[in-house]
This record gives structure tokens, sequence and C-alpha cells, in this order.
């Protein structure tokens, strides 16, 4: 089973390079993440090329935000949108499931948190705590094939997993025509106890964060953010993550992050202007790289 997810920054703006990746790595399931698409509008435009390749595709969206997908050459059985919780419905389209080659899957896209003030924070944990919940409830990660993966917004390990926010870098400012010297805060939301420890219930419940398990002390980020040279001076986060049930971390066979997929049109100038070509789409425009990096896992694993 090789599986890739990607929060894309918008489906329709990012088609091309999806197709792209498809074409160039066969995966066995893509899971997407911030499609910012209706369903109506996956089936029109996503859900056909989907299908050239030979993919089946499930989708769960909304206009203009959120919105999360599964597209699978191996199947798709009893896809469900949202939590199986007994609870109220998600009000946003953060979660997707499917059962791929006997696997059950979930596509992620875990609330951002923005404050540790604002509601969005405790929404954020209380769906954390419900991803939990629908686990324990539906899955067995302890001794069934279960993936979930996406966007968490959560890195994991300190200081591995983030940017030195002591870290000084230089930067133009074009308002201010010249050289400014910063430090970038990490966003709080993301590196607290609480959301921490959010994942830690999940990692004992079964699900396991295979790059950590894989590579316990190294850094990989999948984030980057869009302004002030993120990318050009590695200031990026770990928080895209595949985590695998007990069964299945077993015959993980590699880990590895796509990390040229977010180089800049500038850099890719000055250091791969083959791939200028390649990331343009049918009308000859360059397609601008997401802020997330695909993360991809395979396992050995067969049923």
């Amino acid at each position: 089973m090789h599986i890739v997810t990607w929060n894309v920054a918008g489906l329709n703006a990012r088609l091309h390079r999806v197709k792209l990746l498809i074409e160039e790595n066969q995966p066995d399931v893509v899971c997407l993440q911030e499609t910012k698409m209706t369903d109506e509008v996956f089936s029109k435009k996503a859900r056909p090329i989907f299908d050239e390749l030979g993919y089946e595709s499930v989708h769960n969206g909304q206009k203009s935000w959120n919105g999360v997908a599964i597209v699978s050459k191996v199947g798709i059985e009893n896809p469900q949108d949202g939590f199986n919780d007994g609870r109220d419905a998600d009000p946003d389209a953060r979660i997707v499931w499917a059962t791929c080659s006997n696997i059950r899957i979930a596509s992620c896209y875990v609330p951002n948190g923005r404050t540790l003030k604002d509601d969005h924070y405790k929404y954020k944990l209380d769906w954390l705590k419900r991803l939990y919940e629908d686990l324990k409830k539906n899955a067995d990660p302890d001794k069934t094939p279960v993936i979930t993966a996406g966007d968490f917004n959560v890195c994991p390990r300190p200081v591995i997993d983030e940017w030195d926010p002591k870290q000084e870098y230089k930067n133009f400012d074009w308002k201010l025509k010249k050289t400014l010297t910063e430090t970038f805060d990490l966003p709080e939301t993301h590196i607290t106890k609480e959301v921490r420890g959010a994942l830690k219930k999940l990692d004992e419940l079964g699900m396991k964060d295979v790059f950590c398990e894989r590579f316990p002390e190294d850094k990989s980020d999948t984030f980057w953010e869009y302004p002030k040279n993120a990318f050009r001076d590695k200031r990026g986060l770990r928080i895209d993550l595949v985590l695998a049930s007990k069964v299945l971390t077993k015959s993980l066979k590699s880990v590895e992050v796509h990390t040229h997929e977010c180089m800049p049109e500038k850099m890719l100038k000055e250091e791969n202007k083959d791939l200028i070509e390649k990331y343009k789409d049918a009308k000859g425009e360059f397609v601008k790289p997401s802020d997330h990096a695909p993360l991809a896992a395979s396992f050995d694993w067969k049923k």
C-alpha cells in the first residue's frame, strides 16, 4: 500500500500538480485536504481527471473553505463524511472516510485553532477528541488496519518539528525598501500540551506517527508559510502526518516528504529550470506550489 497525503491549498488551482504526482508516483491512495470545493464542483472538475487516471474518488466539501478527498485505485467502499460518534454533524468539511483494499482510511484536516483565546482553538481540541472517540468506537486500531492521514496542524515533537523562534533571518521589505533582520514566532495553537496530548492519546490507541517510527530523531518539515521566504530559509513545520494502526506500522517500508513540490518559481529558475515547464498547465501558466508538501508512506501490506 502506497499512500500520499497532501494539503493542496485549493484543488482547483493545483489540479495539474496533483495529476502529475499521481502519474509519476502511481500511489494506491491519495488523501487531499483543503480542496476548497463543493461536492458539485469536485464532481465536475476533479473527478473526471481522477477517473481518467483509473482512480475512484470520494469528497466531503464546502464552498471556498476546508474540503477533503480520498482518491484510490484500489477501490472505495463504505464512504463516510464526518464523524460517526453519535454527536451532531461537524459544521465544517474536515474529514472523509473510505475503506480501500481492506484498510479503513480517513483524510483529515484538523482545525488550525487561530489563537489560544479563540473559540476555534476549543473547536480544535474537541475535533481531535472526536477523532479519538470515532476511532475507538468504530475502527479498533489495536487490531485492524487503519490510517488517518492529513494536515493535523500540530507539531508532534518540540524543537525537531518546529522552526527556531530565536533564529534571525534577513529579508528584504519591499514597502520599506530595506533589508530587515527578523525572528518569527511559532503558531501557538500548534505546540500546546493539549494538542500534543491529543496526538499522544491517538498513539496510545494504536495510531502511530509513521515518520517518527522510521525517523525518531530526524527533522523533515512539510509546511512553509508563503510570505517572507520561509521555504528558502528552511523555516518550516512538520504538521502533515500519516498515523497508522499497529498492524500496519509493523509493515512500514518507507516514508518520504516530497519537499521539491513546495519550491517557489524563483528558486526553480535558479536551481532547476526544467521543472518550470513541467509545472505549467495546459494554458502555459506556471502552477504555483501549495504551502504544504506531499507526504508519502509505503507499507508491505496485503489482504
